[in-house]
Formats: C-alpha cells, sequence, structure tokens
C-alpha cells in the first residue's frame, strides 16, 4: 500500500517503513504528525483519486531529525564585465519516518507547518545566465565601441581620438584605415585585429543585437576563427 501525499508544499510517493526528507518542520524530534492532504491512494491495486484530497485519509509519521542539506554550489557570471560571484547554499530539512497510512476514518490532521525559506534562497538557486549585450544608448560623448568584440577601453580611446566616436562612423570606416589608427597610437593596440569590427559596428548601429552576439560567439577576440 502506497500514498501520494504532499507534505510543506512537496507531494511524495510514501509507504510503511520509509524515511522521506521534507522541508524543515516546526515539530519537535520524536514526535507524532500527521499529513492529510493525500491525493492519492493504491490499496493492493485499488486505487483512490482525491479531488484533490481524499476525504478521511491521512498518514502518520515520526520526526526523526533536523538537519541542512548537501551544499549546492551556484556560480553567475556576465560575459565580457569581469564579474564572477560564487555562493553556497543549504537547505533545512526534517527526515521523518511513515509509520502509517490509513485509507478512511482517520482523524483530522493538522495542516503540516511550512518552513520559510531561508534568506535569499531564492536568489542563489536562480539559473546561471548569461545576459545579452543590451542595446546601445546614444548620447553626446558617443556610442560604446567597447561592446564591439576585440575593442577594448584602449582601443576605443584611440578610435575616438581620431574621430571614430559611433557605430556608424566605424561600420564606414575600412580595416585598413582602423589598423591605421591603431598603428599610430600609443595605447599599445597595434596587435588588434579590426577586420570584424565594422560588421560588429553596422549590426549594433542597426540594433540588430541578437545578430551581433551570435556572432561575437563565433569570434575569438574579434577574429573569425
Amino acid at each position: 500500500m502506497y500514498a501520494i501525499v504532499e507534505i510543506a508544499g512537496q507531494q511524495f510517493k510514501v509507504s510503511k517503513d520509509l524515511k522521506v526528507y521534507v522541508h524543515r518542520l516546526t515539530n519537535e524530534e520524536g514526535s507524532k504528525v500527521s499529513f492529510d492532504k493525500v491525493l492519492l491512494l493504491d490499496d493492493n491495486g485499488s486505487i483512490t483519486l482525491g479531488a484533490p484530497a481524499i476525504e478521511g485519509a491521512s498518514v502518520e509519521a515520526k520526526v526523526l531529525q533536523h538537519l541542512k542539506g548537501d551544499k549546492v554550489i551556484v556560480f553567475k557570471k556576465k560575459r565580457r564585465k569581469g564579474y564572477k560571484k560564487r555562493n553556497g547554499h543549504r537547505q533545512y530539512l526534517t527526515q521523518i519516518l511513515i509509520e502509517g497510512i490509513s485509507a478512511t476514518g482517520g482523524k483530522k490532521a493538522t495542516p503540516a507547518p511550512k518552513k520559510e525559506a531561508a534568506p535569499k534562497a531564492e536568489k542563489l538557486v536562480e539559473a546561471v545566465e548569461e545576459k545579452a549585450p543590451k542595446a546601445p544608448k546614444a548620447s553626446k560623448k558617443g556610442d560604446d565601441l567597447v561592446i564591439i568584440e576585440g575593442i577594448g577601453p584602449k582601443a576605443a580611446e584611440a578610435l575616438v581620438a581620431a574621430g571614430i566616436d559611433t557605430f556608424a562612423k566605424l561600420a564606414k570606416a575600412s580595416a585598413d584605415s582602423v589598423k591605421e589608427i591603431l598603428d599610430a597610437s600609443t595605447n599599445k593596440v597595434q596587435h588588434l585585429d579590426p577586420t570584424t569590427w565594422a560588421q560588429q559596428a553596422q549590426l549594433a548601429a542597426d540594433g540588430k543585437m541578437d545578430e551581433l552576439k551570435k556572432l561575437q560567439d563565433e569570434l575569438n577576440g574579434g577574429k573569425a576563427v
């Protein structure tokens, strides 16, 4: 005989003498606890479904211990932003022993208390996200040329000094003319290859940031692989 029961907001398939880890309960260790939100019962092949719970059915259990779960490592990183963050989280749990399943006639059980999530737990378990470059905002100082793969702060400074301060201007400039600007600069950027900069700048100028990100994923330091 087994049952599907909801305990502290989670659903479990339980049977007699089974040990289960659930979200932290407020009951003391060694105390008895009853759960009446039984969603399904299987009694030797005879299945009973609740709507949503089965009236009169309950699951009796004993609180064995309170503990913390295994540590979960959460690592966040943002591309080309120099942002890395590593956190750890251990969930508060309670181990219970299923002592019996009552199909009918069970006394009304006290609803299982729910443990509030640990502080900032939701933020810690967020999936690792890689944010696409945001659409550039025009300003009096021009566009942020660093968005272009291969252009760092020093290269951007050299281009702006030469009058190329927007994506549109960079898109119109030939790779040879840009290379001459880099070679003449004192910022030690002569090693950079501007072959794909005009193509990237055109996508940025047109606001096609998804296509720009796709292209940059295929590049290596601004160079075509």
